[in-house]
């Protein structure tokens, strides 16, 4: 689990960085941009609508993993516009929270046969 750990703390902290360097340059106003490149229909587009499914992906996991109860949603829609940050956070959480068990990890505790 130490490996898994280390590993979206690096990833965290590599996006964080990214993200305040952009934000630095360019503004936080991304959403003209990246819709803007999914309407041209250029690779750029076809990057952010492969995301766009990631975190869908990701949102409707987390709604799953938490019986898409009012928190999972919550949760589920902080998934979808939080990205890797969220990701992450949660995962880091979890994986203490369920100490170390990857099934508790990634099918939620209420789903264990035992």
């Amino acid at each position: 689990m130490l490996p898994l750990r280390l590993f979206l703390v690096l990833m965290l902290s590599v996006v964080v960085a990214y993200t305040g360097v952009v934000i630095a340059r360019h503004g936080a106003d991304f959403l003209p941009v990246f819709f803007g490149d999914l309407a041209a229909m250029g690779w750029a587009g076809q990057f952010n609508l492969d995301f766009l499914c990631m975190l869908l992906l990701s949102a409707l996991w987390v709604a799953w993993r938490h019986r898409f109860s009012a928190g999972g949603l919550v949760l589920a829609l902080l998934a979808g516009l939080g990205g890797t940050p969220f990701l992450c956070i949660y995962l880091l959480v979890e994986s203490v929270r369920q100490r170390g068990d990857v099934r508790a990890l990634l099918l939620g505790p209420h789903r264990l046969d035992h």
